[in-house]
């Protein structure tokens, strides 16, 4: 059984977390869910340190209250827009007279990939190897016990606006809690709603918030693109409300009603009653003058997502197609038929895989939790935790916790 580990998605609209463990058979067992709503965050950019606060607090509290623990430190997602990645290759000699590859050895190159060129704006927060090369020899997952005089790594550095990374320590810590390490959203929500099959293949992965649309390529086993859209959910709400002249609120639980992205599967345009925005009258529309506006609005979302790949000359086969969710879009009948119309290639709705987190919202803070223990590389990884009245238990994390070392001066 793995080691407790804390995942906390700060998105646009809402904070979820939730408690779990990764178990024999790779799958995230839950212990714990929460989930608040947040108002301190625009576009993927936190801009209330106190609401965000009081939102990862509470959302934390919930899930405590199910696992039936207390939380001191978790991971924490980092969007798109606040993110770069880039690609280093890293050698050192080995040193042992056996020539024996050692953990140490491992270490040590994959420190040396920090020596790269980043924007004065940013900060490195992770450093993803890809493969290893001993010897000129690659494709090497484990290196640890082979032999050999020379040995490199191709790395992904991940790179995070210095501004972002502190608003988001800042509200950590305001909540009372600590920060494992710091998670590019696309990596973690690829970890649990796509397969390694799918990877290979090529795919592209649009995750619709309630704010900020994140946008992410796979090909060959690897992220290669990686973006985000100031646009989500929201903004669909936005427009009902603006184009039926109705209260936001109002809008926002038409579109959960009826949930649909296409006039064609419209089975009955009846006729329902809402409340006028500025008046306590109430006023008839149709079924179809709603889906209207939906449709018309996802299209867009997908429109701007395609050219921004085009933009991006991101090129390759995308075999497994297009995958989407969260919780902006995941909901909406016929987004996949828009998605296809636009990308001119297959289009699904991805299933989370763990049977315990069946809502789109909770698939980010989920795949952190699969993501840490698959990135771990078997040493410990786990969160601050307090089981009832017992001891904390507290593990000193390897890769991340050495990162957090490393970079220690940016906190």
């Amino acid at each position: 059984m793995g080691q407790i580990i804390v995942g906390i998605d700060i998105g646009t609209s809402k904070v979820c977390t939730v408690i779990g463990q990764v178990n024999r058979d790779n799958q995230v067992e839950i212990l714990g869910r929460g989930m608040e709503p947040c108002n301190g965050v625009k576009k993927g950019v936190i801009i209330d340190i106190e609401s965000t606060a009081n939102a990862i607090k509470n959302s934390v509290e919930r899930a405590e209250s199910m696992a039936n623990v207390r939380v001191g430190s978790a991971y924490v997602n980092i969007m798109g827009t606040h993110v770069s990645i880039i690609s280093k290759r890293s050698g050192i000699n080995v040193a042992n007279e056996n020539r024996e590859i050692s953990a140490k050895d491992v270490e040590k190159v994959i420190y040396a990939a920090k020596d790269v060129e980043i924007p004065e704006d940013r900060q490195i927060i992770d450093i993803i190897p890809r493969q290893y090369i001993i010897d000129g020899y690659d494709e090497i997952i484990d290196p640890v016990g082979m032999v050999g005089l020379r040995l490199e790594v191709d790395t992904d550095v991940v790179a995070g606006k210095i501004t972002s990374v502190q608003n988001i320590v800042k509200s950590m810590e305001k909540a009372g809690l600590k920060i494992d390490g710091l998670v590019v959203e696309a990596m973690a929500s690829g970890e649990i709603l796509l397969t390694v099959e799918e990877k290979e293949m090529g795919v592209i992965l649009i995750d619709v918030g309630g704010g900020i649309t994140d946008i992410s390529v796979f090909q060959n086993k690897k992220l290669v693109f990686y973006d985000s859209l100031p646009i989500g959910g929201d903004h669909i709400t936005s427009d009902i409300s603006i184009g039926l002249k109705i209260p936001y609120a109002e809008a926002e639980k038409i579109k959960r009603q009826y949930e649909l992205a296409l006039t064609s599967l419209i089975k009955n345009d009846q006729e329902f009653s809402v409340n006028e925005i500025n008046d306590n009258r109430k006023k008839t529309v149709r079924v179809s003058e709603v889906v209207e506006i939906i449709e018309a609005r996802v299209y867009e979302i997908f429109s701007l997502c395609h050219d921004l790949l085009n933009k991006s000359n991101i090129v390759g086969n995308y075999g497994a197609g297009v995958v989407l969710s969260g919780g902006g879009i995941s909901y909406v009948d016929g987004s996949t038929q828009l998605a296809n119309e636009v990308f001119e290639i297959p289009a699904r709705v991805a299933a989370c895989k763990t049977s315990v987190v069946s809502k789109p919202e909770y698939a980010t803070a989920a795949g952190i939790i699969k993501y840490v223990s698959s990135n771990s590389k078997g040493s410990s990884h786990g969160s601050e935790i307090k089981i009832q009245k017992q001891k904390t238990v507290k593990s000193e994390s390897g890769f991340f916790k050495k990162l957090s070392k490393i970079f220690s001066d940016f906190f």
